[in-house]
């Protein structure tokens, strides 16, 4: 079955590179973004872990902790890592999930329950729907997920936009339009009515339809 928005992120105990963890005690009380790969030693993935080191500092600002995932043995990611920082100029820095079992993947709907094998012998297409980003909240729900194709590298600039959406919307009746970034205007949420917003919002709002109401973002 596969996992849905608002669906509770199944937990699971691994060991990474940085150590043995139990996932939701991992996350805590910050939100999380588990990003996954399909092998190790693969050439679009190997972009994306370096890129993902490189803005690691705008996911700490948000609060938020980042771990990959891919099927390989946590001595292959280490070796790995020393590619990555060769071609890419920044290593991991965050945990990378050894998954040799592939019992995380299967949990996580990435693969299908009946996958098998050793994760040695399994090639990258065979484990091409491993290429996913899910976005979890403090509440240990998914808040989004992604799921790309294996010849298109992944947008993470677009994930800490999601991410910046997130967090305003679970503190503030608001939903943001499209194309929005940080500091831009946002829409009252529906579920407000006008007179309930005409509280949060004594200014009122700019309405070119009864049902758009534009207002500033919150701060």
């Amino acid at each position: 079955m596969a996992l849905q928005i608002g669906d509770t992120a199944p937990d699971f105990e691994a060991d990474t590179t940085q150590g043995h963890i139990r996932f939701h005690d991992w996350i805590g009380d910050s939100w999380a973004v588990l990003f996954s790969h399909p092998k190790d030693f693969t050439p679009i993935c190997t972009t994306e872990l370096g890129y993902m080191a490189k803005i690691k500092p705008e996911f700490d600002k948000r609060g938020v902790k980042i771990i990959g995932l891919s099927v390989d043995p946590v001595d292959n990611h280490a070796k790995w890592a020393k590619d990555i920082e060769e071609t890419q100029g920044f290593a991991p820095n965050y945990p990378m999930i050894g998954d040799t079992d592939l019992k995380i993947a299967k949990a996580w709907g990435m693969l299908p329950a009946a996958a098998s094998g050793d994760a040695s012998k399994r090639t990258a297409a065979d484990n091409q729907t491993v290429r996913n980003v899910f976005v979890i909240g403090p509440d240990k729900k998914i808040k989004l997920i992604l799921v790309y194709p294996m010849t298109t590298g992944r947008n993470f600039d677009e994930v800490l936009r999601v991410i910046d959406s997130l967090q305003l919307t679970a503190k503030h009746k608001v939903a943001t339009p499209v194309q929005w970034k940080q500091g831009e205007d946002v829409i009252i949420a529906g579920s407000v009515s006008d007179e309930d917003a005409k509280k949060t919002y004594p200014k009122g709002w700019k309405s070119p339809k009864p049902y758009i109401r534009i207002v500033p973002q919150p701060r």
